[in-house]
């Protein structure tokens, strides 16, 4: 037998990973690693989240790609009846109640199960429905029933409402729709590239969706702001920030919320979500963020004086969420909430403009004699 090349002598366009691998032409968002900015449908991201709400940031990202048929001057009245629509999917996640079911779980079953009519784009209906999944898996894990929609309130109102089943103040609100709005999209992540993968099948957008919801569940992507909160539950308190980063770093550990694949700098969408916190109390949690934000930027500085770590968007998502109420275990679907108007914009466009996926590989495994 012999044997193929190892992965070392891969050419500079084989790269694991595809990193650095051009597979799309986009028109949606695009990341300076380098300068530390996002800017989406040629807008920065700071300029979009708190001073637009959900539905006027989701129609900026889909004019001309998405939604160019429709006749509404705003996407609020059609984003409601579509959540009223969602609300016939709630029997199916009542009749397995009883299951040990995750919420990323109900939310895929949830999502699977929604039928797709022909009164309006499927995007719409998709991205409509996520309020009412979301926050339906949640009650019924909690074990209280579903909050029926209401089509008469924005997004992040109705979201709020039907997770407490109280009418929500305006600062958080507020709080939420900037989340939702520095959340929408981030350039070819892995669950918006799945989507894309899927989408140059012309498979149905909500299988589409449905195979980004997949890539979003795993730990490497979307599921750090979590493990944000246990941090600063192991700190306890602002005192106790510098020993406790100093102790994480010298073992070795990484600290979460820090870092990032892409940025070379600032996360520009810290600062946009740090900002909405300013609207908010000075509470103990927030108090405790500050110094441990504050300590672990020290802390990295000290140790790793050639590489530059600043803070990540999953630091502050995790802070703002817990500020508004919202339970670690939802921040991955509320994640997706926010996010799944980006994929359906990059489905359209892939379909729109790019042909079937299919990178190549390069076999490493034995070789027959010839």
């Amino acid at each position: 037998m012999t044997h193929a090349p190892k992965p070392s002598s891969l050419a500079p366009d084989q790269t694991d990973g595809l990193e650095g691998i051009v597979v799309a032409h986009t028109q949606l968002s695009h990341i300076d690693g380098t300068k530390g900015r996002l800017i989406v449908k040629g807008v920065p991201v700071e300029d979009l989240a708190g001073e637009m709400c959900f539905e006027d940031a989701v129609a900026h990202l889909w004019a001309g790609q998405v939604d160019e048929d429709r006749a509404e001057p705003s996407l609020q009245p059609v984003f409601g009846k579509a959540r009223q629509s969602a609300f016939s999917v709630v029997p199916t996640l009542l009749s397995c109640r009883q299951e040990p079911l995750s919420r990323m779980d109900r939310l895929a079953l949830g999502l699977a199960a929604l039928p797709i009519t022909p009164d309006m784009p499927e995007s719409i209906q998709i991205t409509g429905a996520f309020p009412v999944l979301v926050s339906a898996a949640a009650r019924i894990a909690s074990g209280q029933d579903p909050v029926k929609p209401d089509p008469s309130l924005s997004t992040a109102a109705d979201f709020l409402r039907m997770m407490t089943g109280a009418k929500p103040e305006q600062w958080a609100i507020d709080g939420l729709n900037r989340y939702l709005v520095t959340i929408l999209d981030h350039g070819l992540n892995a669950s918006t590239f799945t989507a894309r993968v899927v989408a140059s099948t012309r498979a149905d957008v909500k299988y589409a969706v449905l195979a980004a919801l997949g890539a979003l569940s795993g730990p490497l992507h979307g599921g750090a702001p979590g493990p944000v909160l246990d941090m600063l539950d192991a700190v306890g308190s602002p005192d106790n920030a510098e020993k406790w980063i100093s102790e994480r770093l010298s073992g070795g550990h990484r600290l979460m919320g820090f870092g990032h694949r892409i940025y070379r700098t600032r996360d520009p969408r810290a600062d946009v979500l740090k900002s909405g916190l300013r609207a908010l109390a000075k509470t103990e949690r927030l108090i405790l963020a500050e110094a441990v934000e504050e300590a672990a930027l020290r802390g990295l500085k000290a140790a790793k004086p050639n590489r530059q770590i600043d803070t990540n968007v999953e630091f502050y998502t995790a802070v703002l969420l817990d500020a508004l109420g919202i339970d670690r275990t939802l921040f991955t679907p509320l994640f997706a909430m926010g996010r799944v108007a980006g994929w359906c914009a990059h489905t359209a466009e892939q379909k729109r403009t790019g042909k079937l996926i299919r990178p190549s590989s390069v076999y490493v495994g034995p070789m027959p004699d010839l």
